[in-house]
């Protein structure tokens, strides 16, 4: 049994983690904002994040927010230098690298200071979880016209296929970059709402729009896919069918996100 801690540990990612490794027998601290007796803002760096981690002997940091990832990230390395943690395991995403936008640049930062940290350590990227495109569906269905990005495609993958590897990682020896994870299927938005819409039994006409800038030049590229990496197993419709049921439908009146 190993004694591992998840930061992030009641998000939609981390709380999967969690659950597969207590599932196998390792002693697990769940770190967050407010969850007790680890309730820590690693941004701030305050909250008894010292105690959190002594003992330690991996951590899995899918604590993410918005803001402040990157101070966030050095905080922690900080205190597992500390406590003698052997394995940092980090969950990143397909295109930081290659799309230009602010919150991918602080996940690369983030990668590169793991790196550089002189802990073992193993960064997996995936690409976007089915719960966010499923998300962004939702916000561009309300207009009488479902406008969507044209040339845009992207690769959900399925977020319990992302905790499985990342369990898996954690129970293995500091590996450094691995293979990326991708979803079954790259397809395009006007795509994705189609099946959007056939999931929730919804007829309303699908606009692609040509926008401009650099951020939607990249995406258009397919900078933040890896088909070459099309491991998950579970599709896009799939998923609407698991989270909204064949007769419930997805995107309809009553559904929420």
């Amino acid at each position: 049994m190993t004694t591992m801690l998840v930061t992030g540990g009641t998000g939609t990612l981390g709380r999967l983690v969690v659950e597969r490794l207590r599932g196998a027998g390792h002693e697990v601290r769940v770190l967050s904002r407010s969850s007790q007796p680890y309730a820590v803002d690693l941004v701030k760096g305050t909250g008894p994040l010292d105690d959190a981690v002594t003992g330690v002997e991996v951590v899995v940091h899918c604590a993410s927010g918005r803001r402040g990832d990157e101070a966030a990230a050095w905080n922690l390395i900080e205190a597992a230098r500390r406590a003698g943690v052997r394995h940092l395991v980090y969950i990143s995403i397909v295109g930081v690298d290659r799309v230009p936008f602010g919150y991918y640049r602080a996940k690369h930062a983030v990668e590169g200071r793991i790196a550089s940290s002189g802990l073992g350590w193993t960064v997996l990227r995936a690409t976007q979880f089915h719960d966010l495109v499923l998300t962004l569906l939702t916000a561009l269905a309300r207009p009488p016209v479902m406008f969507v990005p044209a040339g845009v495609a992207d690769q959900p993958v399925e977020v319990r296929e992302v905790a499985d590897r990342l369990a898996q990682l954690a129970a293995g020896e500091p590996a450094g970059r691995v293979p990326d994870l991708g979803g079954p299927q790259v397809l395009e938005f006007r795509e994705l709402a189609a099946a959007y819409q056939a999931a929730g039994g919804r007829r309303r006409r699908i606009v692609p729009v040509r926008l401009p800038g650099k951020l939607v030049g990249a995406l258009r590229s397919g900078a933040h896919l890896a088909p070459e990496r099309a491991v998950g197993r579970v599709t896009f419709a799939d998923f609407l069918t698991s989270v909204r049921g064949p007769s419930k439908g997805a995107g309809g009146e009553n559904s929420s996100s």
